[in-house]
């Protein structure tokens, strides 16, 4: 649903707990409220809402990081909420009159390894967060027509043969029980007649995320398979996951679970022959399990193990990839940037 909505703001600010928004103006944009903004993700999906005239709520607890991320002088269509995600408060105020919500918040998988206190905080992170997120917006007397709501292909659990598509079931390790609990609590939003897409996202390929550490071993020249180089690795440009984002966001007949995955997974090792190949770099040692380990911590299961899994609802929905095979991917990520001492352009 669109609304009028003001076209620029007269001063980037950090929106008090208990603020209203400025009144309304005479032109058309999209208000759309980000969790999880100033990551990997979010921040691409903030810059492209951004270059299309949006406005833009950013959600966090680090105001004056966002602040740093996204200044005035070149997002001056956004603002920025301080909220604390685990608790209710004011700032669910600020939900009520945007158009659609996108919930990418949660605590990242490989930063530490798993004790019970860390797997605890990557379930509530986003488990609390997102039911706090759908009070908000229960309570919110103008709602917004869409929650587009993060899970991941964790999902399905690993497998070396498996194909799984979105009508498979849940596998049965701590990765698939996160993503159970974070989707199941998204599901009261459509009790108050929200639309809701759920996003099962696969390894996200741009400069920055999980490849800017599976890359290390090519800057030494010694890259290869990682661990057995049989297992499949699904994935997905950021791009095309950011446009993913957007195209649920307006397609008002989507609605459920979508996997955010290119059409053409592949197995861990044709990735690494087209890393190399794409780097200028041999891809010929192979790379041990427990290196990947200390780069990724028990994180490195997501690399080490992986699922084939296919978007077959997301195209059925008539999604288009920009990217849809890794070489075009990989040639896209890397193309006229310096790496190492070369550029590697083509």
């Amino acid at each position: 649903m669109w609304r009028p909505e003001t076209c620029r703001r007269q001063a980037q600010r950090i929106i008090p707990l208990c603020r209203n928004r400025a009144p309304w103006g005479v032109c058309q944009v999209m208000k759309v409220a980000i969790t999880g903004a100033t990551g990997f993700v979010g921040s691409r999906l903030v810059e492209r809402l951004h270059s299309e005239g949006q406005e833009v709520l950013v959600f966090t607890r680090h105001p004056q990081k966002a602040k740093r991320i996204f200044p005035f002088s070149a997002y001056p269509n956004l603002d920025i909420v301080a909220y604390q995600p685990k608790q209710s408060g004011a700032w669910q105020q600020a939900i009520d009159g945007c158009d659609g919500v996108v919930n990418l918040a949660g605590t990242g998988i490989a930063e530490q390894r798993w004790s019970q206190s860390r797997k605890q905080e990557i379930i509530d992170s986003r488990k609390i967060t997102t039911e706090k997120l759908v009070e908000a917006i229960a309570k919110a007397n103008s709602k917004p027509s869409v929650l587009v709501s993060g899970s991941a292909i964790g999902y399905y659990g690993t497998h070396h043969t498996a194909t799984f598509d979105e009508t498979s079931s849940s596998g049965d390790d701590f990765l698939a029980e996160v993503c159970r609990v974070w989707e199941s609590a998204a599901q009261p939003v459509k009790d108050v007649g929200v639309r809701l897409v759920i996003l099962r996202i696969g390894i996200v390929l741009g400069m920055g995320g999980t490849i800017s550490k599976m890359i290390t071993p090519f800057k030494l020249f010694a890259g290869g398979p990682i661990g057995s180089g049989k297992q499949w690795f699904s994935w997905v440009h950021l791009d095309d996951l950011v446009g993913l984002i957007l195209y649920s966001l307006r397609q008002a007949e989507m609605q459920g679970v979508f996997n955010a995955t290119a059409p053409n997974p592949v197995q861990m090792g044709e990735f690494c022959q087209d890393l190399g190949a794409t780097l200028n770099r041999p891809s010929w040692l192979p790379v041990p399990d427990f290196a990947i380990e200390i780069l990724l911590g028990d994180g490195a299961v997501v690399v080490l193990s992986g699922q084939k899994v296919l978007p077959k609802q997301t195209q059925a929905f008539g999604f288009e990839y920009q990217y849809p095979t890794v070489k075009s991917a990989l040639k896209n990520i890397f193309t006229s940037r310096t790496f190492g001492d070369e550029n590697i352009s083509n």
